[in-house]
């Protein structure tokens, strides 16, 4: 990807998943997603969908309407739906922002050590 496209992707990143873009930047992902969607959607629907950056979601046609739903799995989960499906890689799933936006490390990235299921966690209450 150009450096053009990169910070595009990013903008419409931030767009589509209501992440900062510093966040996504941070996250080290822009580049290996953004190579991700062009080489899955194709040079051509990927350059479209980058040139309606900034646009609503909602305005977009279906074939771009459906491109961009999947950039944004790709960002929440660290995968791309397929056909075939695959996950992009370990660090990908580790990193995706779905479980920023739960509040959780993804599962089995984070142990918390041998028995720790067995601990009241920190600042939880029972009902």
């Amino acid at each position: 990807m150009t450096t053009d496209e990169t910070d595009g992707f990013t903008v419409l990143s931030a767009q589509l998943t209501g992440f900062e873009a510093e966040h996504l930047r941070a996250s080290g992902l822009v580049e290996v997603y953004g190579a991700v969607a062009a080489e899955q959607l194709g040079a051509d629907r990927f350059g479209r969908l980058l040139r309606e950056e900034g646009r609503p979601v909602g305005e977009l046609d279906g074939d771009l309407l459906d491109a961009a739903r999947t950039v944004t799995l790709l960002w929440y989960t660290g995968s791309w739906p397929g056909p075939p499906p695959f996950v992009v890689s370990p660090r990908a799933y580790a990193h995706g922002l779905v479980w920023r936006a739960a509040g959780i490390a993804a599962p089995a990235t984070a142990p918390a050590g041998y028995g720790s299921w067995a601990e009241r966690p920190a600042g939880a209450r029972l009902r």
